[in-house]
């Protein structure tokens, strides 16, 4: 009886206040977290679903559901923390490895300001090239995932990141000399 009188209140309250539940989650994730709205709503949805036999009678839905939400939410966030650390410390070692791309190879230490002056040039590249230099130089993507993902040719990808590390070349050539 409370398995299925609990999962029509469930499903019924899922039905009418999907939007409002993704309102709420979007509203309270940090946009440094790389999680969907519907990811989270749909976890959450399965667990309770799955579970709603080992509940009492769920007397106030819409609680219970914004109770395992937020709880959803704070783990989430949690891990972003642990991870970002190591997300920094490997995008700082492919900046480097970038730095002796655009650099010739000339020395595996750049200055901080000389790291600083790429970041920034990166940065300010035109949006199609900055998302190439990105995906493929330190997000790890291969061409072919970035055309599958985007539908932009292999050879128009290609091009532009030629392009942008051509410009990145040319706009920190002379700032070389400021290496320690």
């Amino acid at each position: 009886m409370n398995q299925s009188e609990n999962s029509k209140k469930l499903n019924t309250f899922f039905n009418e206040e999907y939007t409002s539940l993704k309102n709420y989650v979007s509203s309270n994730l940090k946009a440094s977290v790389n999680k969907d709205p519907e990811d989270i709503i749909q976890d959450v949805a399965l667990k309770l679903f799955t579970g709603a036999d080992r509940y009492s009678p769920i007397n106030n839905v819409a609680g219970f559901v914004y109770r395992a939400i937020k709880n959803k939410l704070i783990d989430v966030m949690r891990a972003s923390k642990r991870t970002k650390v190591e997300y920094e410390s490997q995008n700082e070692a492919k900046l480097l490895e970038f730095a002796s791309m655009i650099y010739d190879g000339q020395s595996n230490f750049y200055s901080e300001h000389l790291q600083q002056e790429l970041k920034t040039a990166i940065i300010n590249l035109k949006p199609n090239y900055r998302a190439i230099i990105i995906a493929i130089d330190f997000e790890g993507y291969t061409y072919k995932e970035v055309e599958q993902e985007t539908g932009i040719p292999m050879g128009t990808l290609m091009s532009r990141r030629h392009k942008a590390i051509s410009y990145l070349y040319k706009n920190l050539k002379s700032k070389q000399s400021i290496k320690i």
